[in-house]
């Protein structure tokens, strides 16, 4: 391949593993609140030259939801502690604009850029669960829409935040006794119709600039954003013609805003079951999904649809459901699946208890590499965000074999560029 586009590859660390029974396989690890797990995941992550590692996070804990989301490590301070283990790799992870301030988030992710040498990207996310607000002295969120409103406020303020402080701004000539140039340092002064925030920032300017934005948002609002202000968009995927669309889409809308069209990257989340045949892949996945039980599956499938499906028929046809307040990308995504397809809601809660409502693709090495090779050449991927269904062997068996494949093809890096992770990506130093 002579374009000097290149393919991106990101891991959704899940210490469980994505598939939801996926730490029960043998060897697998069982653990997400643990460093020495993530640890292996990072470490294998960079031995792929891999761009991202990813810890998404939520400020509830649910008992029938995925095993990793029962027991978690708090992102930033996990991250902050691999990014002295880890050298070249990006760390990404998720705090909420419903839940935090905009000077705590601004100064912890400028902590981070600073500790990892400007490695560090903000998952971006408004929390969709009411269920969450009780652990913050409210009875619910806000709507759909004002919780973006107030996000894309929020996101504005930590970017100002950032840039109260310029390049250069600390001297410390001890000649002259001058430790701090204040012409370079000013306050932010926002007054909004969500936030107030006086500023500066009491951290100078990290290596980044602006530690990069990840979205993940599929909703109208949720798009917005991300046109507006993210670097890498993690898409909730099924059928190639809609990625397609929603690639062109969000592309579109970011020069718009502005923007060009290379400084988002979009992410199509992919559960990846390797074999070394057909028949191998395929008997991991049969032997995953032989584990799900059904009280695991109807929890899932009714958070991801934001509608409770317990006592429906598992063999009538998928309801067309109205979307909720509650995952519009997901619930959107999935609905127009079920409805094309004429799926039952066995079929959707087979699909769902598989990569929580993420594409699967399920082969060898090279069936994998065929198919990331058509969606990235046909400009409906910049890349893929890799969800293991299990780990650390089912990550290995990806980047021990899919790696080098794609490799061989010219659409992967094989070493890591210098510099930050907005300079290895390419992306504008802002």
């Amino acid at each position: 391949m002579s374009d000097e586009r290149m393919m991106h590859l990101a891991v959704y660390a899940l210490g469980t593993g994505n598939h939801s029974a996926g730490w029960r396989m043998d060897g697998a690890t069982a653990r997400h609140s643990s460093l020495e797990v993530l640890q292996q995941i990072a470490v294998t992550a960079e031995r792929g030259k891999f761009d991202l590692f990813f810890l998404a996070d939520s400020a509830m804990m649910s008992f029938n939801d995925h095993p990793s989301h029962q027991s978690r490590l708090e992102p930033l301070t996990a991250l902050g502690a691999l990014s002295v283990l880890t050298k070249d790799i990006g760390l990404g992870g998720t705090v909420s604009t419903s839940f935090s301030e905009p000077y705590n988030v601004a100064r912890a992710f400028s902590t981070l850029d600073h500790i990892s040498g400007g490695r560090v990207a903000w998952n971006v996310v408004t929390s969709s669960a009411d269920a969450a607000a009780l652990n913050f002295s409210r009875d619910k969120l806000n709507e759909h829409d004002k919780r973006y409103e107030i996000a894309g406020e929020f996101v504005d303020v930590v970017r100002g935040l950032w840039d109260t402080w310029s390049e250069g701004a600390i001297v410390a000539d001890r000649s002259t006794g001058q430790f701090l140039d204040d012409t370079k340092v000013r306050e932010l002064n926002h007054a909004g119709t969500h936030l107030s925030v006086k500023g500066p920032l009491n951290i100078e300017r990290s290596p980044q600039g602006h530690p990069l934005i990840i979205q993940a948002g599929g909703s109208p609002a949720g798009m917005e954003l991300s046109a507006r202000v993210a670097d890498i968009v993690f898409e909730v995927v099924q059928d190639p013609a809609a990625a397609k669309q929603f690639y062109d889409t969000l592309k579109g809308m970011a020069v718009r805003n502005g923007r060009q069209e290379s400084d988002i990257r979009i992410l199509p989340g992919v559960m990846t079951i390797v074999g070394k045949t057909e028949a191998e892949a395929k008997a991991k996945l049969d032997k995953l999904q032989s584990w799900v039980t059904p009280t695991n599956a109807l929890a899932l499938v009714s958070a991801r649809l934001g509608h409770d499906i317990e006592g429906l028929s598992l063999d009538s046809p998928v309801p067309d459901f109205p979307l909720t307040e509650r995952s519009q990308g997901f619930s959107r995504t999935l609905l127009e699946l079920a409805l094309r397809e004429k799926m039952t809601l066995r079929d959707l809660y087979n699909l769902i208890a598989a990569a929580r409502g993420h594409w699967v693709l399920c082969g060898t090495a090279e069936h994998i590499a065929d198919v990331f090779e058509e969606w990235f050449v046909e400009r409906r991927a910049d890349g893929f965000m890799i969800l293991p269904p299990y780990f650390n062997q089912g990550f290995a068996d990806f980047v021990d074999l899919v790696v080098p494949e794609l490799q061989r093809r010219g659409l992967y890096k094989r070493e890591y560029a210098e510099g930050t992770m907005r300079e290895k990506l390419g992306l504008p130093k802002k």
